[in-house]
């Protein structure tokens, strides 16, 4: 489970992220990524992740199981982002039936791409 510290708990966090940050695709997901957070805590915050999943990727089992999973995963890979950073992790509807590797190759790949030279 990600600590209150690396969640996004308010709805208006999630916006400014998705409209400023950087994007990255796969197949399963959308990342967006925020450097620059206009809402930093303190120097030295830490990296704060969101997450998107909506009715379209399926009924209410099928959208927690993906929530849980993505979470794991996020969790993991919380020391590869930069400090502020704001990451907002949307699951598109094949997210459902992809299995836990598939999600986390898929994360894994689209990080690769936001945290790469611009």
């Amino acid at each position: 489970m990600l600590t209150r510290a690396n969640r996004l708990t308010s709805s208006r966090l999630f916006a400014p992220a998705i409209r400023r940050g950087r994007r990255a695709g796969t197949r399963t997901l959308v990342l967006h990524l925020d450097l620059s957070p206009e809402e930093t805590n303190e120097a030295g915050a830490a990296p704060r992740v969101g997450f998107v999943v909506s009715k379209a990727v399926g009924p209410a089992v099928a959208r927690n199981k993906v929530k849980r999973r993505l979470r794991h995963l996020a969790r993991e890979r919380l020391s590869s982002l930069p400090g502020s950073a704001v990451l907002v992790v949307r699951a598109l509807p094949p997210a459902a039936t992809a299995s836990y590797d598939d999600l986390g190759h898929d994360l894994d790949r689209a990080l690769g791409r936001l945290l790469g030279p611009s």
